[in-house]
């Protein structure tokens, strides 16, 4: 790994995402396609760009990340985790001002898995006395 070369992997629900860093003019790719063509709803990519914002640093690195797994939201979530995890790996400084947003934090909410005998995972089939 080149010494400028950062890497980070971040999860949220079912989904996980290995992100590079470098330092460059600002382009990002997800999966080898262009970051607006990926998630192309402007709430996903201000998701996932929250760490750069704070910190104001967008436009500074290039960025490479592939994802698999879950739906878009959770890989918004875990792009955004990951990228955060990069920043830190570059620049051990940058840690308390993303501990304080709450970026490095792995959102471990996950769906509940649905209980045998009924019909989902609180759900409860409708009680009859008679």
């Amino acid at each position: 790994m080149s010494e400028n070369r950062f890497y980070a992997t971040g999860r949220r629900k079912s989904a996980v995402a290995r992100v590079w860093i470098q330092p460059g003019t600002g382009k990002f790719t997800v999966n080898g396609r262009d970051f607006e063509n990926y998630f192309p709803t402007p709430t996903r990519r201000m998701v996932i760009e929250a760490p750069m914002t704070i910190l104001e640093r967008q436009g500074e690195y290039d960025i490479m990340c592939t994802v698999k797994g879950g739906g878009v939201s959770g890989q918004a979530g875990a792009v955004r985790h990951a990228l955060a995890r990069a920043l830190v790996a570059g620049d051990e400084e940058l840690r308390v001002v993303l501990r304080k947003n709450g970026f490095l934090t792995r959102d471990a909410r996950k769906v509940e898995r649905k209980k045998y005998g009924q019909p989902g995972a609180r759900k409860k089939f409708q009680f009859s006395k008679r």
